[in-house]
């Protein structure tokens, strides 16, 4: 499946990241033959082949999960750097539903 480089721009703007032309054509090549393989692996018939989660045979420990009182909170707010309500405010990241603000 062929990409074009109004896409690749999409793909790279939602990742925010920015590209000159050159780096443009390439990634645009890049994600194409991503996407070519991708298609290829679509193709092996796979019928009758177990569903494999995991191919390693080791087992997690872990440990009973067991409720702790927390901290105080004007204790942990005492180094955060804006608050408000009683919850730490960051900066905003979206705007308008639009990534890259």
């Amino acid at each position: 499946m062929a990409i074009s480089e109004e896409q690749a721009k999409h793909v790279a703007k939602l990742s925010k990241l920015s590209f000159s032309s050159d780096e443009l054509k390439d990634f645009t090549d890049q994600l194409g033959k991503i996407i070519d393989m991708v298609e290829l692996l679509e193709e092996v018939d796979t019928e009758g082949v177990p569903f494999t989660s995991n191919v390693a045979r080791s087992i997690n420990v872990m440990r009973e999960d067991v409720a702790t009182p927390g901290m105080d909170r004007k204790e942990l707010m005492k180094n955060v750097p804006e608050s408000e309500h009683g919850y730490i405010k960051v900066p905003a990241i979206i705007d308008n539903g639009e990534a890259g603000a």
